[in-house]
C-alpha cells in the first residue's frame, strides 16, 4: 500500500485531496496545523497529524511520525489580497514563509528518503495567478511563482535519482475559504486611492463563468503522482486549463 502525507488538509483543496487518495486505495497523512480529526473519516488507512511547515521542529516531528512515504503534496498556503503598496513587508515574509520556504523545507525533508530508494514523487500546488498576471495579489504571486522555477529546476536534479517533481496549478476557486482564512491578514490592503479599481477587479470575478472546485485540484494531484510521461504542468480547474492553453 502506497503512502502520501499532504499538507494544509483543514479545508479546501488539502481536504479533498486527501478523501480522494484515501478513496483509491492509499495510506494518507493528512496533516494540518490544528489537527481536525472529525473531518476525515475514522480508518486505519488515514492519520491526522500536526504540522507547521514553518517550523523545523515540526516537520521532523511528523516526518518521523509518519514513517516511510511515496510521495509528498505540498499543498499548504496562505492567500494575500491587496494593493502591494499598503502591504507591510512582514506581511510579504509570513506568505512567502508558508508558500515558498515552507514548501522548500518540507521537499529538503523527504529528498533523502526518496534519493536513497530512487523512487517517489512531491507534488507542489501553486496557482494559475503564475499562468497569466493578475492585479492584487502580487506578493502572493510572487510566492506561487517562486515555487514554479524551483520545482522546475528540483525536477531535473532530482530526476537523476528517479525522482519526481510536479505542479498543480489550481485557477480561481470561489468556493474555498481562501478569502476567509487571510480576512485579518487581507484587513486594510486597499486603500481609499485604489478602491475604485479594486471594485472593477471584485465585480469582474463575481462574472466568471469557468471556475476551479476542490475536486478538480484533487483530481490534478492524482493524475500528477501517478504521472509517467515526464509531464511537469497539471492546470486544475476549466479555467486553469484555459490560461494554460494560451502560453
Amino acid at each position: 500500500m502506497k503512502t502520501v502525507l499532504i499538507t494544509g488538509c483543514s479545508s479546501g483543496y488539502g481536504l479533498e485531496t486527501a478523501r480522494h487518495f484515501h478513496a483509491q486505495g492509499w495510506h494518507v497523512i493528512a496533516t494540518m496545523r490544528t489537527p481536525r480529526p472529525e473531518l476525515l473519516p475514522v480508518d486505519d488507512r488515514l492519520q491526522v497529524l500536526a504540522l507547521d511547515v514553518t517550523r523545523p521542529e515540526s516537520i521532523a516531528t511528523a516526518l518521523q511520525t509518519c514513517g516511510p512515504l511515496d510521495a509528498l503534496v505540498n499543498n499548504a498556503g496562505i492567500g494575500l489580497f491587496g494593493a502591494f503598496e499598503a502591504t507591510p513587508m512582514e506581511t510579504v515574509r509570513e506568505i512567502f514563509e508558508t508558500n515558498t520556504f515552507g514548501v522548500m523545507a518540507m521537499t529538503q525533508a523527504v529528498i533523502p528518503q526518496f534519493r536513497a530508494r530512487r523512487a517517489g514523487v512531491v507534488v507542489n500546488v501553486t496557482s494559475s495567478a503564475t499562468l497569466a498576471p493578475m492585479p492584487l495579489v502580487a506578493a502572493y504571486t510572487a510566492s506561487k511563482t517562486a515555487i514554479e522555477g524551483f520545482t522546475a529546476s528540483l525536477a531535473h536534479e532530482l530526476g537523476a535519482f528517479d525522482v519526481a517533481v510536479k505542479l498543480v496549478e489550481p485557477g480561481y476557486a470561489p468556493s474555498t475559504r481562501f478569502t476567509a482564512n487571510g480576512e485579518d491578514r487581507m484587513r486594510g490592503l486597499i486603500p481609499q486611492v485604489y478602491a475604485p479599481f479594486a471594485q472593477r477587479i471584485y465585480s469582474a470575478l463575481t462574472q466568471v463563468a469557468a471556475v476551479t472546485l476542490e475536486s478538480d485540484v484533487a483530481e490534478a494531484v492524482w493524475r500528477a503522482v501517478n504521472d509517467a510521461t515526464g509531464q511537469l504542468h497539471f492546470p486544475a480547474g476549466e479555467d486553469a486549463a484555459a490560461l494554460a492553453a494560451r502560453r
